[in-house]
């Protein structure tokens, strides 16, 4: 028998409320008028939270978008080689600092790399929320080089945000980049390793949608 999951209003109102966060303060984080919030959950308007209102909302709470009405997040079934047990993990078409428009949900598989279970439990990683994706650029370098394969679990987001290096989305585009924690409560900055490249302080995390944490990386010897 499936867990019952509370409708999206439902569920932001009980986050709120745990939070100690009222409607106007999150109509304002989210650049709304004073009434938006306490109408979406109270009077039902709108039917259903804007994309953007509920990718900062997630964000803001360190929450899955699906909590809040939004698709479940894409994870991969641990599937194993038949014969090893070793885990397979998809290898997606598309990298980050791709540019705007790059997604990492629903992106076609372009290939599997398998990983011993062990070793992916020793990273702290869930095979089920895997996937490898390729460096674009070299903004994170000497960290990380244009064509390197990352290794990011997407069951390490928000909602467990400690110093690290994430795929993150920003300004529409897909980065990879470090993340670091500012003093201010809700606030992070986000940091190019390379200096040729500009990093962000002290942003508030509404403006930050982070997709996974890096948890491990190969590369070509050149």
């Amino acid at each position: 028998m499936s867990d019952l999951v509370d409708d999206p209003r439902t569920a932001l109102d009980r986050l709120l409320q745990e939070r100690g966060v009222d409607y106007a303060q999150l109509s304002a984080r989210i650049g709304r008028n004073p009434a938006y919030i306490q109408q979406y959950i109270k009077r039902g308007s709108p039917r259903r939270l804007a994309e953007e209102d509920r990718a900062r909302i997630a964000a803001y709470l360190g929450v899955s978008e699906a909590i809040l009405g939004g698709p479940a997040q894409r994870t991969t079934v641990a599937s194993r080689v038949r014969g090893s047990g070793m885990i397979l993990v998809p290898r997606l078409a598309v990298g980050a600092s791709a540019g705007a428009g790059a997604s990492i949900d629903g992106e076609p598989i372009e290939g599997e790399l398998a990983f011993d279970p062990r070793w992916l439990r020793d990273l702290g990683a869930d095979p089920r929320a895997l996937s490898i994706i390729r460096v674009e650029g070299d903004s994170m370098a000497p960290t990380l080089s244009d064509g390197d394969d990352i290794l990011v679990d997407g069951s390490d987001a928000a909602g467990r945000l400690r110093d690290g290096i994430y795929v993150l989305r920003m300004d529409d585009g897909l980065m990879v980049k470090r993340v670091a924690r500012a003093p201010g409560q809700g606030r992070l900055s986000v940091i190019s390793d390379n200096p040729q490249y500009p990093s962000w302080n002290d942003l508030p995390m509404s403006d930050v949608r982070l997709v996974g944490r890096v948890v491990w990386t190969g590369r070509r010897v050149r």
